[in-house]
């Protein structure tokens, strides 16, 4: 008879799930409810509790280039502001670029799709003691080719936060949309964090909502008051969406957030009668004594920076060389296009603002309100 003990040593599989770091999947009712500031936000706070924090964007829709690769904005952004050691390629597997959806009905096939996904997610947990997932929108986001939020947050065994914006009614409408594909998933919802309350109500929604998602068992994590100057552009973001050329200040105040925009169609004491602070104006090359006036006006209160941020000069219709010395005499960025005025206007007011790096104003702001407004302990306890 045998009499040796028997040793038992733990699978490959046991090792991995007890070496599994934490996970949050953050999802959101619809586009632009804020699922990045709140992402960045709570990486802020994650990092002062835990060593190592890792971030993957499983599948993006608005993506760039980097490193020869097309990377989804959102992962470059955290990896730029947190300098996250990962491959930005394993933070950003899939990148939804022009033709993919068609491509895949036409072959659907979801398992390289999953490879990647899994591969890259094993990467980044690989020393890390929590991951955040950022999903790309509602529950069913994704579902035209196989691979909805519910499906990845399932995939990756992550609990799921769902993001949503605005008031009483619509948030816990949508939100209550999305809870059963999550449920169909299989996967289980930590809770809910409201964004972008408006400041003169936030005392009662604040605590309406909470007894609202309550009823539906449901409990609130965070109600963010909104903040205007986070929606506001910069030169950056206007060269951007314009494209366009720089004839001076190319280097200089890109990221000063724009609080105001003025377009010159009226007598110069008009437009600065509509001048308040961090103004962008828009004009025409041939507004030589506006542009003079106004540049004239910046040099008597000792320098721009609380004045005007930035001019946009429509048409294509260049300056003349004395307005153009000026111009770059005050260090102001200036972007010429070939757009009209109403063709600049009709842009800008389609633009969707997201945060860029170095917008530290905009990043302090989005960290204190995280810190001010999430509840990081009951979020942890949940997962």
């Amino acid at each position: 008879m045998n009499t040796q003990p028997t040793i038992l040593r733990p699978s490959v599989k046991a090792y991995s799930i007890f070496n599994m770091p934490k996970k949050i999947f953050i999802a959101a009712t619809r586009q632009n409810d804020g699922k990045t500031t709140v992402s960045l936000g709570l990486m802020a706070m994650l990092k002062e509790r835990f060593n190592n924090i890792g971030f993957i964007k499983p599948i993006g829709q608005r993506y760039l280039v980097e490193q020869g690769y097309n990377i989804d904005e959102d992962s470059y952004l955290i990896e730029e502001i947190f300098g996250i050691k990962s491959n930005l390629k394993d933070m950003s597997p899939i990148a939804i670029e022009k033709g993919f959806t068609q491509r895949y009905i036409e072959n659907p096939d979801r398992r390289p799709l999953e490879k990647k996904i899994k591969d890259s997610f094993r990467k980044i947990s690989e020393g890390s003691d929590l991951v955040v997932i950022e999903g790309t929108g509602h529950a069913g986001v994704g579902s035209v080719f196989d691979m909805s939020n519910a499906v990845v947050a399932k995939m990756l065994d992550a609990k799921v936060i769902i993001i949503s914006a605005g008031g009483i009614g619509r948030p816990i409408d949508e939100v209550m949309l999305s809870v059963p594909l999550f449920q169909k998933a299989g996967v289980e919802i930590a809770g809910v964090i409201i964004n972008k309350v408006q400041t003169a109500k936030y005392k009662k929604i604040n605590n309406l909502v909470r007894k609202g998602f309550k009823q539906h068992g449901l409990e609130v994590l965070g109600v963010i008051p909104y903040v205007g100057m986070l929606d506001m552009p910069t030169m950056e973001h206007i060269q951007d969406k314009l494209k366009g050329k720089f004839i001076s200040g190319a280097d200089n105040n890109l990221l000063k957030i724009i609080n105001n925009i003025v377009i010159s169609t009226g007598k110069p004491r008009v437009v600065f009668r509509q001048m308040r602070e961090r103004n962008l104006i828009i004009t025409s090359g041939d507004r030589e004594e506006l542009i003079k006036y106004l540049l004239k006006l910046v040099s008597r209160k000792n320098g721009h920076s609380d004045i005007i941020t930035g001019f946009i000069i429509t048409c294509g219709f260049m300056p003349n060389r004395r307005i153009r010395e000026l111009l770059e005499k005050s260090g102001i960025p200036t972007l010429i296009v070939e757009d009209d005025t109403y063709a600049v206007i009709t842009k800008l007011d389609e633009m969707v603002v997201k945060i860029h790096p170095g917008e530290e104003e905009k990043i302090n702001m989005i960290t204190s309100l995280a810190r001010n407004h999430i509840d990081l302990t009951s979020l942890l306890a949940k997962i």
